[in-house]
């Protein structure tokens, strides 16, 4: 999808990481880090709907929107319904229908699976899966990925 020896800009969506409170996740977004590209710029902690609304000139990988979503809720204290998540989604399909470049977007699929049986994984599994079919509504293409195979949807 995207040629790794050209330039790119690489996003990671994942939160600063605190190692002495989760160093297990730590350890995952070093790996994550080590495996980018070294040629290729990154923004970590940025305003996605602004990032993308800047129109980068190089080609863009989003990696991931479930992550983006974590913290749009963890910065809503997870309340149902908080107007702050919903706005933030807006921005974003608007600034992903807008970009006029080349633009991957990484996201779980939410739907195939048990519906989860907290509040908060239900909230989530709502938010990304809403979130997933406003992104593909503006999207040229649409791909999933299961166990490293490709397959176009749309």
């Amino acid at each position: 999808m995207l040629d790794a020896d050209a330039p790119g800009l690489y996003v990671a969506t994942a939160r600063g990481v605190d190692p002495a409170v989760d160093p297990e996740w730590a350890d995952r977004v070093e790996v994550h880090r080590a495996r980018r590209p070294r040629h290729w710029r990154t923004a970590e902690d940025v305003d996605l709907p602004a990032l993308l609304a800047g129109a980068p000139s190089e080609p863009v990988l989003v990696d991931d929107l479930a992550t983006w979503v974590t913290g749009l809720l963890d910065d809503a204290a997870w309340e149902r319904d908080a107007p702050s998540v919903a706005a933030a989604r807006v921005d974003l399909v608007a600034a992903v229908g807008g970009f006029a470049g080349t633009l991957v977007l990484v996201s779980a699929e939410v739907g195939l699976g048990v519906v989860p049986s907290t509040s908060a994984g239900r909230r989530f599994r709502d938010e990304l899966g809403a979130l997933n079919q406003e992104l593909a509504a503006v999207c040229d293409e649409v791909w999933l990925l299961v166990a490293g195979v490709p397959l176009r949807l749309r």
